[in-house]
């Protein structure tokens, strides 16, 4: 093995800001990725205790829970450690590997999810006398069982394309976490075609899953516009709501980092916050204060709790 493949460690340069604002943003993305496991662990023990919510929808809402509080671990309490410490900038080349791995997994894996989530709605809605039938016990765990190997598959392609190049410095990463853009402009060899196929990759799955969604979505507001009752179409809209909002807000940062020409460092490494560090914490805020089941279910839980400890 010659020496250019001996790179060991990496260094991230973390978020673009002044030295002033380490503690500030340490204690702000503390504090929110608290409550992006708390919320997401919450939405899946309420999920879990409350028979009334075992249907389709909130079954795809346990996968989205548990890939949220994963996916901003993957990044956040790294990007914690670059805020404190200097020597937490460092990020061995094997850790490297499982970070970009494991993020790029569950992210697409999300981004399948999404799919699915938004032909589950548009079945609920445009057919609803056949939905129960139509989305079984089997039907979803195959579905979510798809989107899992679906996301493993791409993440590996992803993670093998960017590290089948020789490193042989600088190793310093301008990002909070091992990314393809700013890995890849470390390599020591042209990069052209690597970077061609990973836009391909990522396109193909993003651009696909987002053309999904809105078929879906289009679908879904010509079977609302066919309800009688007012009641019953601004029900149904608010159904589906709470899924437009959490889709746009983790596409159009990601559209917006890998599917455009050119790549700014800094630029990316704010945007990739919003759906690194906000999307994940957005689940639990949206389905919550938007959902009235689970609102409902919330309230009960904690009324047993309550009961509970008065004995």
């Amino acid at each position: 093995m010659t020496n250019v493949s001996l790179m060991t460690t990496f260094i991230l340069m973390g978020l673009p800001h002044a030295p002033a604002l380490d503690t500030p943003l340490f204690g702000i993305f503390l504090v929110i990725y608290v409550l992006t496991v708390v919320g997401n662990l919450l939405i899946l023990l309420v999920i879990t205790v409350d028979s009334h919510l075992h249907t389709p929808m909130y079954y795809f809402l346990t996968n989205l829970s548990f890939i949220d509080m994963w996916f901003s671990t993957v990044t956040v309490p790294k990007m914690l450690m670059t805020l404190v410490s200097p020597g937490g900038r460092a990020i061995s080349f094997h850790s490297c590997v499982a970070q970009l791995y494991s993020f790029h997994f569950l992210g697409s894996t999300e981004c399948f999810l999404y799919t699915v989530m938004s032909y589950d709605r548009y079945l609920a809605i445009s057919y609803p006398l056949r939905y129960t039938s139509m989305m079984s016990v089997r039907t979803c765990t195959l579905l979510a069982t798809s989107t899992w190997l679906s996301g493993s598959l791409h993440s590996a392609v992803q993670t093998t394309l960017t590290f089948c190049l020789p490193f042989c410095g600088p190793n310093r990463i301008q990002h909070y976490f091992c990314d393809g853009p700013p890995i890849l402009k470390l390599a020591c060899s042209d990069t052209s075609a690597i970077e061609m196929v990973i836009f391909v990759n990522i396109g193909i799955v993003a651009s696909g899953c987002f053309l999904l969604i809105v078929l879906s979505y289009v679908s879904i507001v010509c079977s609302i516009l066919k309800i009688r009752t007012s009641e019953g179409r601004c029900r149904a809209f608010q159904t589906c709501a709470s899924h437009g909002i959490v889709v746009l807000c983790f596409f159009l940062p990601c559209v917006f980092i890998y599917l455009r020409p050119g790549s700014r460092d800094a630029v990316d490494g704010v945007v990739a916050v919003f759906y690194t560090v906000l999307t994940p914490l957005l689940n639990p805020v949206v389905y919550t204060l938007r959902n009235k089941d689970v609102k409902k279910a919330l309230v009960q839980l904690k009324d047993k709790v309550a009961y509970s400890e008065s004995k």
